[in-house]
Parts: C-alpha cells; structure tokens; sequence
C-alpha cells in the first residue's frame, strides 16, 4: 500500500506553528515510506476565506521545504461533488431531509440534558420521509446502536458508543456541504491512507468513520497529536512567544532550524535534539509519538537556530543574509557579505540580527555612533592613540588583518602599552561599540580608507 499523507489548511489566516508541524509530521510519514503528501485548501468558508492568506501558507509551507504531490485540492470549486456524495447518502437511506429549526433542536438537547443524557438531536425527521425544501438540511442517519473503534497512532485504541454521537447535519439550509462530509470525502478522492491531525479532531474521527462506512470507503489510519501548549502549560499564545511560520521567517529563523524544533515537540527518538533533514525521513515512521502535550520553549528554538546559523555553509547564509541587509536598506555584494560573516556568526542567534551587526560596514563615518559604553574608551589617551596609529596604518604598504595585526602587537610592545590601551579606543572609533570582533578584523572589512576615516573621526571628537 502506498501510504499518502494530506495537510488542508484553511486561509483565514497565516500558518502557525501548530499547522506547520501538523504539516510536517505529514510530509515527513510520507517521505518516510515513499509516498505522496497531499495539499489541500479548506476555502469554504467564503466571509473569512481570503487569496492573501492562501499565498502565504503556501509561501510559508514551500520555505519550510514542504513540497507536495499533485495538485492541490480547493474545496470551494468543489461543491458538486460533495453534493453528488450527499444525493447518494439520501439515496441509500444513509441520510434524511430534517426541517427541525435551530430553536427545535436545541430544545432537544435541553430534555436530554434535564434526563442526564447525551444532549443531541433526537432523530424526529428520521422516518417522515421529507424532500428537499426550504429551511431544510440533510442528516446522518447514525445506526440506533453499536460503537466506532478505532486505533489511533498516538492516543491507542479508542471506542466510542454510537448513542453518543448525534444525526450530524451534511448539508446545510443554504445548500453548502459541512465539514466533516467535505473531508472524508476530499480524503478518499486524494487517496489518503494515514491523518495526522491535532486531537482537537479526536471528536470528529467517529463522525467521519460513520460516513466512511455509510458512502463504502476505505478508512485511513488516524493518528491526533496534541497540542502545542505554552512553558506555562496553558494554551499556546502569542504571549508565549508563538506566532506564524511567516514571522519567525522575518525574524531570520534558518527554515531547518524550525523543522528539526517543531518535529521534537510531540516526537523523540532517544535523546537526540538535532537531525538533518535525511534522519528525519529515515526516523519518522508514526512511532514515538508522544500522547501528552510539549510545551513550547523560545529560548531552546533560539538556541537550535543558532547552531544551524553556525553550520551553514557561508555562500549559503550569505544568500540569506543579502535580502535582510537590502530590507535594511543596504544593497550589499553577496561575495562582501560572505567574508564578513565569520566575524558575528558566533555571535548571533538569527539571520536578523546577523544583518543588523553587518550594517556598520556599509554607513559612512559620520553615521557611526558611538554607544555610551564605548565613548569611555575614548578618553585623552585613547584618542592620542588613535591619532598615532592613523599615522601608521596609513603608511602600511598592505592592508590585511594579518598585517594589522602584526603592527598593532608591535605598536603595543614597542611602547611598553596594554592592549586595552589600544583595542577598546580603535573598535569604538571603528563601530561604535565597547564590544565585538577583532579590531584588526574589522578594520579588513571595512578597508584601509574608511578605517582611517572612523578612526580620524573618532581621534577629534572633543579635541
């Protein structure tokens, strides 16, 4: 049996990281077996529905490298086929025309709470034998007894008694399908086998399975992870640090960082925290799932992203990093950027703020300031040195770092110094701050005339 996963997002918003690892465990269970991962768009909902939202969870799903098999399903060019499916649930006596209002049934339900029962809909249209008409959906005829079991990859087997479940409405006044009639039959028309799912969904798999058997379909392995929660344990929120895929892209996470982070949060494989892409499709096969909710952690993402930034080879995050400096405004060479990386890969947790330390590199002299931490490094002395090396890095016949480095150590020993008498002035002379890379780094990357420039500058300052 070839195994075929689907994700369907709806597009009334972007893509959170709970529908984004929901779509991972998909993709991967498929990649895993050589299947086929299914996309599909749950755009029914007309009023919140919007194109926006559908291009960016697409956008987010294609730089998280979720690609997907075949075309994608949209479910409001759909409607007659669901229809069609309904017309044949009334044909097999598998479903009924009811003309309850909303106020009738939910009275039903309040009898049945006063006796301590199940509050439903207690099947009064079931044998009036009613047509379509106004005001009038189609009902499940659920079966008067037995139960729906079935073995759910992360929760184990469940059973639920069908006198429990109500005559669910498949069709509404308005003539549109409801979701759970669009569903089981979108994943029998895509061939799907296994549904990965978040167990907020646990209560509609009995629903659906009712359906399966009624409509003669094949029913796929359900398996309902839980969900995401906060460090707190409660409901996972933006307080908590959880926000859309297309967020944390903008903050400059690495796209496998976020992969390797949402996949360990409701599955494991001993104590093993990173996996390259490879090992998780060889691994995930729908075991070692966990049944009770992970709670997300921002500082552990931040931590994982900083050593996938550190693992990149450097073509690669400087062509990441370019688009970040030109959002920054700085249209900058991707070969410049590459061999300024090695001097704040160490230092930075993401792509954002990897972009934001290189922009010192492409300001003018005038548009360095110098933070107040970094000015006391500027005091009489310091700026007497600083005028003093200006003179001899002028002079050097080769600008390097190496060469740098040689003159500033000797400059040092030759004048019986400390190097905190000359490093401290010359890297805020050079960017403004008490604390970074190697002066004789930076003043390489910033080449021979605006290192003379900044330190000139600096060396004049309240002089």
């Amino acid at each position: 049996m070839k195994v075929i996963t689907r994700f369907p997002p709806s597009p009334t918003g972007h893509l959170h990281i709970g529908g984004g690892r929901t779509a991972i465990f998909n993709w991967l269970l498929a990649r895993h077996f050589g299947g086929e991962f299914r996309l599909r768009i749950e755009d029914t909902d007309a009023t919140r529905s919007r194109q926006e939202y559908t291009d960016s969870i697409l956008a987010s799903m294609k730089w998280l490298g979720l690609d997907w098999d075949g075309e994608i399903f949209y479910q409001s060019r759909r409607l007659d086929v669901y229809n069609a499916y309904i017309d044949q649930l009334l044909e097999t006596g598998h479903a009924y025309w009811c003309d309850c209002t909303p106020e009738e049934v939910e009275a039903m339900r309040e009898v049945a709470r006063a006796k301590g029962e199940k509050p439903r809909y207690n099947g009064k249209c079931r044998d009036r034998g009613l047509k379509a008409g106004p005001g009038r959906v189609v009902r499940l005829r659920v079966p008067d007894d037995g139960r729906i079991s079935f073995d759910d990859m992360v929760k184990g087997p469940i059973s639920v008694d069908v006198s429990e479940l109500d005559d669910m409405v498949l069709r509404r006044t308005d003539g549109m399908p409801t979701y759970n009639l669009a569903v089981v039959v979108d994943d029998h028309e895509m061939g799907v086998t296994h549904v990965f799912r978040g167990d907020d969904h646990v209560s509609n798999t009995p629903k659906q399975i009712l359906l399966y058997q009624a409509l003669g379909f094949d029913i796929p392995t359900f398996g309902h992870v839980p969900m995401i929660c906060g460090p707190d344990h409660q409901k996972l929120s933006k307080r908590h640090g959880a926000r859309a895929v297309v967020e944390y892209q903008k903050d400059g996470l690495i796209p496998q960082a976020l992969v390797n982070y949402l996949v360990r949060l409701g599955w494991s494989h001993g104590d093993q925290e990173i996996f390259s892409l490879p090992e998780l499709i060889q691994l995930f096969d729908g075991t070692n799932l966990n049944s009770s909710p992970a709670a997300f952690d921002p500082d552990k993402l931040k931590w994982l992203n900083a050593h996938y930034l550190r693992a990149m080879p450097l073509d690669e995050l400087a062509a990441m990093t370019r688009p970040f400096l030109a959002e920054l405004g700085y249209d900058v060479d991707q070969e410049k950027i590459k061999s300024l990386l090695p001097m704040y890969v160490e230092r930075s947790t993401d792509i954002a703020m990897l972009a934001q330390a290189l922009t010192v590199y492409f300001k003018s002299a005038d548009e360095i300031v110098i933070e107040d931490k970094a000015k006391k490094a500027l005091n009489d002395d310091g700026r007497q040195q600083l005028s003093r090396l200006h003179g001899l890095i002028s002079a050097m016949p080769v600008f390097s770092a190496e060469a740098l480095d040689a003159l500033l150590h000797d400059y040092v020993e030759k004048n019986s110094l400390k190097f905190k008498q000359v490093g401290p002035p010359l890297r805020s002379a050079l960017i403004g701050l008490a604390g970074g890379p190697s002066v004789h780094d930076i003043m390489a990357g910033l080449g021979k005339e605006e290192s003379l420039k900044r330190i000139r500058r600096a060396a004049e300052l309240a002089s």
